[in-house]
């Protein structure tokens, strides 16, 4: 039998192998294919790649950020994690208020020229700041627009109502296990343009079967190197959450790709991680005394056996 990590080594090899040179949004190029999909059952461990170190913390930050219905990096600056900054720090560098030096093409040029690279780190350092001791600074320039969280727990209708998709779909699944409409959206085609970064995961359904919650992920575009294997342990952590209050197993998380792509600066990356042997996965402990996803806050979250491989360092295109 495979190890599950084994679904996502053979989703780079199959992009490497089989892929075709795409261009960008960013500018920095891609290897892909469209449409592809992995199955990871939740009962053999909890899906958090032992190839490269994934730092877990971020993982859950960020998915209680979502649950939270927030969108503002203010929190996830609370928790040291770093991963939305530069979509806000863009707006700031790009903004009339920003008297800093030219930051145009931050992402890139910070790979390539060392000087710049060190302005870069001084100038969002004064942006961490700024959004951590301003107020005002932090609603206008931490603010993302109507990303996930929004759409999840507070999406607008056409009515001026907003619906709580989260809360309905865990309504639905304790009332009628058995509905074929458990699904939170995303993708709010009308809030796109206000969005820092429009969703990359779009749409998540789950099904109840034999008293066990599995969850299917729909991801327009995949980062196959840097976002993918966040979005499996963030979704595989939303499955243990939501089954924890409805009281259910745990079954698979099914993860269905649009526009899969490597990076063409990831490929060195990622042909290191495919050298290196899988480990068994770690498990994953859940306060038990909470009942609720959405009283759960970090220290309510346990991996325990975790002893991947070093992590591998690559850069984000913005």
């Amino acid at each position: 039998m495979k190890h599950g990590e084994q679904a996502y080594l053979d989703l780079c090899k199959h992009v490497m192998n089989n892929g075709t040179k795409k261009e960008d949004r960013t500018g920095t190029g891609t290897i892909s294919t469209f449409g592809y999909q992995m199955r990871f059952d939740l009962n053999e461990g909890f899906p958090l790649l032992t190839t490269k170190r994934i730092p877990f913390k971020l993982v859950a930050s960020e998915l209680l950020w979502f649950i939270k219905g927030d969108t503002n990096i203010k929190y996830l600056l609370q928790h040291n994690n770093n991963i939305w900054n530069e979509w806000a720090f863009k707006k700031w560098v790009e903004s009339n208020d920003y008297k800093g030096p030219d930051m145009t093409n931050f992402g890139l040029r910070a790979t390539q020229d060392e000087e710049f690279r060190l302005e870069y780190e001084k100038q969002m350092d004064q942006f961490k700041k700024n959004i951590l001791e301003d107020e005002l600074f932090a609603a206008t320039y931490g603010e993302l627009g109507n990303v996930y969280g929004k759409q999840w727990r507070a999406w607008k209708t056409t009515a001026g109502e907003t619906l709580d998709q989260l809360q309905d779909v865990i309504d639905t699944i304790k009332a009628n296990p058995d509905s074929r409409r458990l699904i939170v959206s995303a993708w709010n085609p009308e809030d796109v343009p206000t969005m820092a970064l429009p969703p990359c995961h779009t749409l998540f359904q789950f099904y109840v079967i034999d008293g066990k919650l599995s969850c299917q992920l729909y991801q327009r575009s995949a980062d196959i190197f840097l976002g993918i294997p966040f979005n499996i342990a963030s979704y595989a952590l939303l499955t243990h959450l939501i089954a924890h209050e409805c009281g259910l197993g745990v079954g698979d998380f099914v993860h269905t790709l649009g526009d899969a792509h490597i990076y063409t600066n990831h490929i060195e990356q990622i042909e290191t991680q495919l050298a290196r042997e899988p480990k068994p996965f770690p498990t994953i402990t859940l306060n038990m005394e909470k009942t609720s996803v959405f009283d759960f806050e970090l220290e309510d979250i346990k991996i325990e056996g975790y002893e991947p491989h070093p992590a591998i360092k690559a850069p984000v295109a913005v």
